[in-house]
């Protein structure tokens, strides 16, 4: 004996609905008709390849929306040339901001009043003195580096952060480790 397919058992459902018993008895709740099988679901898929599954199968995964184009952020959008000139310092920074000695909370007001400047000047290349990093063998906790452990995340979130192409390490001869260069985005012709 064959079982009924998803289709006929709708269809056996809905005529046993128009059916009244001859003696009045209790009859048990009608169970919810059962999940459709795999080889229902591949019956139901046209063109697919009837299959014959035994045992428990897992349920069909839905495939996985593509992964967006990831929005480039500061310090990906520099083509070679421009590393290369900024890592042999003949870049010169057309301004430079200084936030070496001051606190985080007034650092992080200076540099998007600095930012907000360079960006109306037209500047192409901001110098942004910071500090040097914590040595690695400085005990914890340590409160040099400080600002610049902070700079990624503050022009990450900042509101120009759009207008910057990259961020790169300074030139020695602008101030090394202590120093970044922060490059900005071409203003679009219109």
């Amino acid at each position: 004996m064959r079982s009924l397919n998803p289709d006929e058992a709708h269809l056996w459902a809905r005529v046993m609905e128009t059916v009244r018993p001859l003696r009045a008895a209790i009859v048990p709740a009608r169970p919810a008709p059962p999940p459709p099988t795999m080889e229902a679901v591949f019956q139901e898929t046209p063109g697919a390849p009837k299959v014959r599954v035994k045992g428990r199968v897992p349920p069909l995964r839905q495939p996985a929306p593509p992964p967006a184009a990831p929005k480039k952020g500061p310090g990906e959008t520099l083509d070679g040339g421009w590393d290369k000139r900024l890592s042999r310092g003949s870049v010169m920074p057309d301004s430079s901001l200084d936030l070496h000695g001051h606190t985080l909370a007034s650092a992080h007001a200076l540099l998007d009043q600095g930012l907000g400047r360079a960006i109306a000047r037209g500047d192409r290349v901001l110098l942004l003195v910071t500090g040097k990093p914590p040595r690695p063998e400085s005990e914890r906790p340590h409160a040099r580096g400080a600002i610049r452990a902070a700079i990624s995340d503050w022009l990450g979130a900042s509101r120009h952060a759009d207008a910057i192409a990259a961020i790169r390490n300074a030139h020695p001869r602008h101030g090394g480790q202590g120093a970044l260069y922060i490059v900005f985005r071409r203003p679009r012709e219109r």
